[in-house]
């Protein structure tokens, strides 16, 4: 395991999770970012946060997201 993603799924999807490309270190920030995800947007049915092969991308710092250089 080399990151963590978070995984949404919305009323429409029929139970298909979706992710984008934000890769964290830890699963607390993924999950910090998917719960903020989901408020920010209105058909969020359900959220999760999964394991990742790829590369960490992102970082939760004092709330904010921002790239790891």
């Amino acid at each position: 395991m080399q990151s963590w993603k978070a995984e949404v799924t919305t009323a429409g999807d029929n139970g298909r999770w979706s992710s984008n490309g934000l890769r964290f270190a830890t699963k607390a920030e993924a999950d910090a970012y998917g719960l903020d995800l989901a408020m920010r947007w209105t058909a969020v049915a359900d959220l999760r946060s999964v394991e990742s092969t790829d590369p960490v991308t992102d970082e939760i710092v004092d709330g904010e997201r921002r790239k790891v250089s």
